[in-house]
């Protein structure tokens, strides 16, 4: 008689992925696939569109069908477990819409949402409608919204404002929009140090403090939301997935290195390349929690 099969081992948390496919995989799904599986998750896509872009800047985003998005995810979490979600550039109002529309039907799996509304070029990446369709249908079942200073000021703009709001008060119009914590972070403000603020229902959470590092990155952001993410599959907490993506992150970037004429490119791998080499990467910034 044979001996009956070893028990299948449990497998890594998966991560379902909405976001644009990036040539240079310095942004977009691919950044999101080497940060999760370099994180310990095994990575799942639906595409939302397929961009003409290189390290300089964005050419053309050719969005994905919202029908032809909805059929990749139904399709993926038909079969299986999701742990969390982690959302990018949409490309369209229908495709904002249409993942909405799909998370609502799982409300215990967190969503990290980056809202890339521009390039590091500044090209614009989201139109009036994505971000109508972001504030009113996808905050609403955000865990982290994930914005730089730009993209939250953008966010959570108000006719009634004079000027340009104060970042507390970002952050509070956008958790009164639902989101349950807002990350902005500070890599666009002219300050000494990159300063990241977590905000909850309450204020100010955590404060980050980072040595600001030389150069321009392609794909920063896209990294930080999907550390957090992954960290957030592995079932910490939301305060501390950020603590643990924000020192991966910067590490990413201290090694990031020139793959093409424009921005560099974060090393999201950088752990393997330094074992390669024998060497360590204990020495970790300086962080500064409230």
């Amino acid at each position: 008689m044979n001996p009956p099969p070893s028990p299948t081992p449990p497998g890594p948390p998966q991560a379902l992925v909405f976001a644009a496919s990036d040539p240079s995989a310095g942004a977009g799904v691919q950044a999101d696939l080497l940060t999760l599986a370099c994180l310990g998750c095994h990575p799942l896509t639906a595409l939302t569109a397929i961009t003409v872009q290189d390290t300089v800047g964005v050419e053309e985003v050719q969005p994905v069908a919202a029908e032809l998005l909805e059929r990749q995810a139904r399709a993926i979490l038909d079969d299986m477990p999701v742990a969390v979600f982690k959302l990018g550039l949409l490309g369209s109002a229908e495709n904002a819409l249409m993942v909405a529309k799909i998370v609502r039907d799982y409300p215990q799996t967190p969503l990290v949402l980056d809202p890339v509304l521009a390039s590091g070029r500044g090209d614009e990446l989201s139109s009036e409608a994505i971000i109508a369709a972001i504030r009113d249908r996808l905050l609403p079942h955000t865990t982290l919204l994930t914005p730089n200073a730009p993209e939250a000021r953008r966010l959570a703009r108000s006719a009634d404002d004079a000027g340009e709001p104060a970042l507390d008060v970002c952050a509070q119009r956008l958790i009164a929009l639902g989101a349950r914590y807002v990350l902005i972070t500070g890599t666009h403000e002219s300050t000494p140090e990159v300063v990241n603020t977590l905000y909850g229902p309450d204020g100010v959470i955590r404060q980050d403090r980072w040595e600001r590092l030389p150069g321009s990155y392609h794909g920063s952001g896209c990294t930080l939301a999907a550390a957090i993410a992954a960290r957030l599959a592995g079932g910490v907490c939301v305060e501390e997935a950020v603590q643990d993506a924000q020192a991966y992150t910067w590490q990413t970037l201290k090694h990031g290195f020139r793959g093409g004429r424009g921005q560099l490119i974060p090393d999201r791998f950088f752990r393997t390349r330094e074992n390669a080499k024998g060497g360590s990467d204990d020495a970790q910034p300086q962080t500064y929690g409230d």
